[in-house]
């Protein structure tokens, strides 16, 4: 609707409130899914944001463009105001709504401040509306959180959500990892789905730099996953511990293409094994001095077979 409305009035704060909805139903007509909505920016939370004093400020376009809207027209946003209105579209076209966190944080020194958690507050009394109005839903969360934050966040959430399933993104869990965000993503992921968040969202290396390329994608994705599958052991999934025990299994058995099939990223083991020649069965780490090795020799003890 803000893209519209710079082509149609020359700006998005000139979007009109049945602009707003009429985008919202023709994508919804198109077939999509879920829909993240920004709900819970209200002019009460606008207010404590200007009281916090951020450092980042909203670094969420879709809250940012709903909050200048908001400013510009002194009116509530239509999207919290109207809720009713997204709920029927929703329902009628089998739409499930993603509630956004327009005031995530953007930084470590922002995180779980109160224009966040005062947002939150509000999706879960939209999440209890959405369920009584038969709309499924699922809530966003941060963003950036230091480490010891993100247990409490993702506690905080199933209790003011109503255990709604939690999206969360990354968390980021340091803001220095410029070109390697993934990374810092994927640890962030990794406890925050062990604590019990239910999508995460990947992160690539060209996060807070540039549009990623495909090789972007790729590595994000993988690490993302790195982090689900963790996280997964953690939880119990017996999937993923016996995924692990098959990948035990062949590195005993020295079978590096069983390892390649079990991996992520097959093609990349077999790029890095095949690196440097090697002459024995073990790779070139440790070549005839392979702990595995020397262990199934001169003890005996070899590998139970997959």
């Amino acid at each position: 609707a803000g893209i519209e409305a710079i082509e149609r009035h020359g700006a998005i704060v000139a979007m009109t409130v049945d602009e707003i909805f009429a985008v919202i139903e023709q994508q919804a007509k198109d077939g999509v899914d879920f829909m993240t909505v920004h709900c819970g920016v209200t002019q009460a939370t606008i207010t404590r944001l200007k009281r916090q004093q951020r450092v980042t400020d909203v670094v969420s376009r879709g809250g940012a463009f709903l909050l200048g809207w908001m400013l510009y027209h002194d009116r509530e946003n239509p999207l919290y105001e109207y809720f009713e209105r997204l709920l029927d579209i929703a329902r009628r076209f089998d739409v499930t709504l993603s509630l956004g966190d327009g005031m995530r944080p953007g930084s470590l020194a922002d995180a779980t401040d109160r224009p966040q958690v005062e947002e939150l507050i509000i999706l879960g009394e939209l999440v209890e509306q959405a369920r009584e109005a038969g709309v499924q839903v699922i809530v966003e969360g941060p963003g950036h959180l230091p480490l010891h934050h993100i247990t409490a966040n993702i506690q905080l959430e199933k209790s003011l959500c109503r255990e709604a399933p939690f999206y969360v993104l990354g968390p980021l869990v340091t803001d220095i990892a410029a070109g390697y965000d993934h990374i810092a993503a994927a640890i962030g992921g990794a406890i925050a789905a062990s604590s019990g968040a239910d999508f995460l969202c990947y992160v690539t290396p060209a996060e807070h730099l540039s549009l990623p390329d495909v090789e972007d994608v790729k590595i994000g994705v993988i690490a993302s996953r790195i982090a689900a599958h963790a996280a997964d052991i953690v939880r119990g999934t017996n999937r993923a511990s016996d995924w692990d025990r098959k990948m035990s299994i062949a590195r005993k058995n020295l079978d590096w293409e069983a390892q390649a099939q079990l991996a992520l990223d097959p093609e990349r083991v077999r790029t890095v094994h095949g690196k440097y020649g090697t002459t024995g069965p073990a790779c070139s780490m440790c070549g005839n001095y392979c702990a595995m090795a020397l262990v199934e020799k001169y003890l005996g003890i070899s590998a139970i077979k997959c």
